[in-house]
């Protein structure tokens, strides 16, 4: 098993968090793993992707040039990884920025409300979370419980008490992933 990611989106809007959180739960789980970040000229507000590697094998290169999932959470994002997704890949978009609709029928797309589901629940920040929930249920990469246990080495030990509210994120973005699945 070899799942190479794109995560992409604005600064800001967690790419890197949620790429760490894959990372570490990979490490939890005793897969071989990598997490590379690259950032736009500015660090909030700019251009930032990452790629990670979760893989029984050993990992060659850090580099994702050909991904079996990617992540978009805005448009710019969409425009510029879709491509990059193998036919019979996943695409996650976050159809509460992005209206458009994938080009390609040789993919899985899944639509995914992140800002909107985020703001329900009272934080718009976990957006990031509900695309990672979303992915999980989908991929079942990781278990989700390996993302619980990544969190603390992710954002420290003074963010525990946020905890729960992604949590409940995670699972409202695989609840959103269900009711999908239910409808094909």
């Amino acid at each position: 098993m070899e799942e190479r990611i794109i995560a992409a989106g604005f600064g800001g809007q967690g790419v890197m968090a949620l790429g760490q959180l894959l990372t570490y739960a990979g490490m939890v789980e005793d897969k071989n793993v990598s997490w590379l970040p690259s950032y736009g000229p500015e660090m909030r507000g700019g251009t930032a992707n990452c790629n990670v590697i979760i893989s029984t094998e050993p990992v060659g290169s850090p580099v994702v040039v050909e991904a079996t999932t990617a992540l978009v959470l805005n448009k710019p994002s969409l425009d510029k990884f879709e491509d990059a997704v193998v036919p019979g890949g996943k695409l996650f978009i976050n159809s509460s920025l992005i209206e458009q609709k994938a080009k390609r029928d040789d993919i899985d797309v899944y639509y995914v409300p992140a800002n909107e589901i985020a703001n329900e629940i009272g934080n718009d920040r976990t957006a990031n979370m509900v695309m990672l929930g979303a992915y999980i249920e989908a991929t079942k990469t990781v278990n989700v419980e390996s993302i619980y246990e990544a969190f603390t080495k992710v954002f420290g030990e003074h963010r525990a008490h946020l905890l729960p509210i992604n949590k409940e994120a995670l699972e409202k973005g695989a609840e959103s992933i269900r009711k999908q699945m239910a409808l094909a």
